[in-house]
């Protein structure tokens, strides 16, 4: 079970296969509803079943992804917030160059 595992992992984490693999799904399901009407498909209770149950499931799991992306999100903002980057550049600046720090402002 360990390598399906990562491989599942390893295939969410690549948000192009997922765009890929996505933007396929809604082309099937485009030609699936033709294809549907033709054979009568619409009729079936277990057919249409089938249909909401897809839908249910990638809604959820549309929204599960938009909630990982907001997490990922959030959590580089919090790191962002806690570097202090014009501080790292002016230690850099004093430590590479011959500037001192002003005795007036330390």
């Amino acid at each position: 079970m360990g390598p399906i595992k990562s491989l599942w992992a390893s295939v969410q984490a690549d948000p192009v296969f997922m765009r890929k693999v996505n933007g396929w799904l809604a082309i099937f399901w485009i030609v699936m509803i033709p294809v549907s009407m033709v054979f009568g498909w619409l009729n079936s209770v277990v057919y249409v079943s089938a249909l909401s149950l897809w839908a249910l499931v990638s809604g959820h799991w549309s929204a599960w992804q938009a909630a990982r992306v907001e997490v990922a999100q959030q959590q580089e903002a919090q790191q962002t917030r806690k570097q202090d980057v014009p501080g790292e550049v002016v230690d850099l600046l004093i430590r590479k160059t011959d500037i001192e720090p002003d005795p007036a402002t330390t």
